[in-house]
């Protein structure tokens, strides 16, 4: 088939839609979206609810603290739930069995491990003038988690400009790396342990563990400077080879991995009227969410083309803030894309991950028309 006559089959493509959540009062925006187990959470300022995916019905409500601030990211272990917090403080839950309730067991750091850093005077650091913190905390907003389950640690940025790697059993801060020279937005981690940092400073920085046993640490092995504005939101594909970057300047950015360190710019994405709020990967394509309002869906073009939108998907009323993708095994080849406003939406939209986006028959959901570019 030939590029002109699939992008012509794309163009008169429909995609299902329907809310699964409203938040009737509009200053409850959208921050985050989190799936796990086939669990929807959606965090509206410092509350998180949490939706079954199967019927869309709320399941729970947890953390009416007012105090902990916004919540940043949300991420996920076999057992536990890891909330970052707009008061530097990210907080651990557990579920009670069997009535699915969410509650609090930890806040890193513990207080146990501030106690035990306290007493010396070398694990205090200068966060301002006359101001000085533990090294194990963020003294500022904590933006984003990433757990990985095989290491058995967790990642976490912040906006005090620092990355920190914690256990995840012993809940202790291993180390903290001073990241960038602005607050750090986003995080991303690849199945070998590269870490890639994107920050208010309009870079990415690319890190990677070197040294053995106790002096192993996270050492910087590139940066990418092609942003010329603040860096929102990252996303890898599904080997690590590719990384998406979105930017204030309403760009995405393709990258690259070319082996060993050295990770190439590929290509400049523009479509978005909007700052780029968020990224995720689904199969061969990426979806984008911004401040316009809208969210879209690039894919490759055959034979390993560059990437092209090839729908936009319309509707919220406000930035889109977060999107999430859960796979439907019950449709081959269909996923289910959540996005979260800051209008207090939540929206589901379905595509196919097939090469001409065929949408499979639903006679429970309305079919509606999306404006395609």
């Amino acid at each position: 088939m030939s590029s002109q006559l699939h992008s012509k089959i794309l163009s008169f493509q429909t995609l299902k839609h329907r809310r699964i959540a409203t938040l009737n009062n509009p200053s409850h925006h959208i921050s985050c979206l989190a799936v796990h187990d086939n669990l929807l959470y959606a965090a509206a300022l410092n509350e998180i609810s949490v939706f079954d995916l199967s019927n869309h019905s709320l399941m729970d409500s947890f953390n009416d603290d007012p105090t902990t601030g916004f919540v940043k990211s949300i991420a996920f272990n076999k057992t536990k739930i890891f909330t970052a917090h707009q008061d530097g403080k990210i907080r651990i839950w557990k579920t009670n069995t069997p009535s699915k309730k969410h509650h609090l067991i930890s806040t890193l750091p513990t207080v146990r491990d501030r106690f035990l850093n306290f007493m010396l005077p070398s694990n205090h650091v200068n966060v301002r003038r006359h101001k000085k913190k533990l090294w194990i905390e963020h003294w500022d907003t904590v933006s984003g988690l990433n757990v990985n389950e095989a290491k058995g640690v967790m990642y976490s940025v912040s906006w005090d400009k620092s990355f920190k790697i914690w256990n995840v059993k012993t809940q202790r801060c291993l180390e903290s790396v001073k990241a960038h020279d602005d607050a750090v937005n986003a995080l991303v981690v690849s199945g070998d342990g590269t870490v890639y940092t994107g920050g208010a400073d309009g870079l990415i920085k690319i890190w990677q563990v070197a040294g053995s046993g106790s002096k192993r640490r996270h050492g910087l092995v590139g940066t990418l400077d092609k942003h010329k504005s603040t860096v929102n939101a990252l996303a890898l594909n599904g080997d690590g080879s590719v990384l998406f970057s979105g930017g204030c300047d309403g760009s995405v950015m393709v990258w690259e991995k070319r082996g060993g360190n050295q990770v190439g710019f590929v290509d400049s994405l523009w479509g978005h009227s909007g700052a780029i709020l968020c990224l995720i990967n689904v199969g061969d394509s990426f979806v984008s969410g911004s401040s316009d309002r809208t969210v879209r869906v690039w894919r490759r073009g055959k034979e390993g083309g560059g990437f092209h939108c090839c729908l936009v998907l319309v509707g919220h009323e406000k930035p889109v803030k977060s999107l999430v993708a859960v796979a439907r095994s019950e449709f081959d080849g269909v996923v289910s894309i959540c996005s979260g406003s800051l209008d207090g939406e939540i929206r589901v939209w379905e595509m196919s991950t097939c090469s001409n986006f065929k949408i499979c028959k639903s006679k429970t959901n309305p079919m509606n028309s999306i404006k395609v570019s």
